[in-house]
């Protein structure tokens, strides 16, 4: 007889303890320990599990670091270039990769997508929450080159590629037909509908999403093959079982927007293959995702008539520059404290602008209610973006247009001077290629770009002041 054991778990984050608490330890949460039923079994005894070829048991030994050979990773190179920019370059070969995102946000039509344009691999999607025919319907409406409508597989054909399907929910049912189909890729979706029989407990709980993970973990690691799981999320936006899921997989993938807007972005909060700071942009269509290759576009607003209140700054997000539309509105209060309200920008650091306006520069902010706005949904850390906040402010303040064809380029200090920030030949190619007339950078930028090289015109100042001197007098 297997020993049965059983252990309380926190639902919202995955803490484990031997008895039930009130209040998790690990996130705070209160009154979210559910027991579980954990059954360890010989995995010998179970029929269906992953076994690892014989050529992958060897026994490890201590190896100097000198001494080991570095090996070129392997990347399967998609059609979708903003899901290879993401994860760095492409698919390695054997990782394991969440995608999380809110329901209905495109997160299998982003998969099933991906899957139909890789005409020459073998794909296996296996889904634990639609049937065939909703998947059928699903790759009908996708517009994808070289479309291919779903096919069941042949065991008589099978070396023949293309995109297959299969609904299962057990795991162990699931690895007997990946040993017969043997996949170039395999895509989940999603990870809290798979149930394995080493684990008693339902689908979904902590004790099921860990042991299902590991064996696709296990199965990624032995047979080189990329393996997609597709995460849901909890009330906070986070991914269910977090501490259980980021910790196993190699990459974890954010998929974000709102379900009322067109604009979906897909940015990694993990990557151990490349970089995290790299984002993706789509655009959902009733056709399917489009890739944006050129998001600067779509985040500035095309308008008739001029509007104070308004200016562009230049960002990045990993290696990409990006234009982006600063909106400000300032107005008399009407209460007794400000208002202050930051949208996609930190409050605190708007904050600590709108103190030096008031300080450095001399304006009355105080008696003022402020908003600010970043268009297009994204969320900016970039200090490089503090003049273009500092413009639009002093823009609504005075009630002064600042032409569009101006872009801005620096951080602020707290003495109010214009501080250089990196990668500034970027982000000033950015707004040359978009039609920019001017950009505004600090003097001390200067000596890492060769204004030869630039049509546009460069305009370097030092202090705050001495560009509001410029703009507003």
């Amino acid at each position: 007889m297997a020993k049965v054991s059983s252990s309380y778990f926190c639902q919202s984050c995955g803490y484990q303890s031997a008895k039930w608490l009130g209040k998790c330890p690990s996130c705070s949460s209160w009154s979210t320990f559910v027991e579980e039923i954990v059954q360890k079994e010989n995995a010998a005894s179970k029929k269906g599990e992953w076994r690892a070829s014989s050529s992958t048991k060897i026994s490890a030994k201590p190896r100097p670091i000198s001494e080991i050979n570095p090996l070129n990773e392997q990347r399967l190179i998609t059609p979708d270039q903003e899901l290879n920019r993401v994860l760095g370059g492409g698919i390695v070969a054997g990782s394991l990769i969440l995608i999380g995102g809110e329901p209905g946000i495109g997160k299998s039509t982003l998969l099933l997508q991906i899957a139909l344009q890789l005409a020459s691999y073998k794909v296996l999607y296996i889904s634990g929450e639609e049937s065939d025919q909703q998947i059928k319907m699903r790759a009908e409406r996708l517009k994808v080159d070289g479309k291919r409508l779903l096919e069941e597989f042949s065991e008589e054909n099978p070396q023949k590629t293309g995109c297959y399907v299969l609904t299962e929910t057990s795991t162990q049912n699931i690895f007997k037909q990946i040993e017969i189909f043997q996949p170039d890729i395999l895509v989940v979706d999603s990870i809290q509908t798979m149930q394995s029989s080493f684990i008693e407990s339902g689908a979904g709980s902590i004790s099921q999403v860990r042991e299902c993970t590991s064996e696709f973990m296990k199965f990624a690691k032995e047979s080189g093959t990329p393996v997609f799981l597709v995460g849901h999320i909890t009330k906070d936006g986070t991914i269910a079982g977090p501490k259980v899921l980021e910790h196993i997989v190699d990459t974890v993938l954010q998929f974000e927007g709102d379900r009322h807007l067109v604009y979906r972005i897909l940015r990694a909060t993990k990557n151990r293959f490349g970089s995290t700071s790299e984002l993706g942009i789509y655009e959902m269509l009733g056709d399917g995702l489009r890739e944006v290759s050129n998001p600067s576009e779509i985040l500035l607003t095309q308008r008739d008539e001029a509007i104070s209140g308004i200016a562009i700054g230049a960002t990045l997000e990993g290696n990409r520059p990006l234009l982006i539309e600063i909106q400000s509105l300032v107005s008399l209060t009407s209460y007794g404290n400000p208002q202050r309200s930051a949208t996609g920008y930190d409050k605190q650091r708007m904050n600590m602008l709108l103190a030096v306006l008031e300080k450095r520069g001399g304006y009355k902010l105080g008696t003022q209610d402020v908003f600010l706005n970043i268009t297009g949904g994204l969320k900016i850390e970039d200090p490089a973006i503090d003049l273009a906040v500092c413009v639009s402010v002093i823009s609504s303040y005075e009630d002064i247009v600042v032409s569009n064809s101006k872009a801005f380029c620096a951080e602020v200090g707290l003495g109010g001077e214009l501080r250089a920030v990196n990668k500034t030949e970027n982000r000033i190619s950015e707004a040359e290629k978009l039609g920019f007339k001017e950009i505004y950078i600090s003097k001390y930028a200067l000596k890492s770009v060769n204004i030869q090289n630039f049509n546009i015109k460069i305009k370097a100042f030092a202090k705050l002041d001495e560009v509001f001197l410029e703009l507003f007098v």
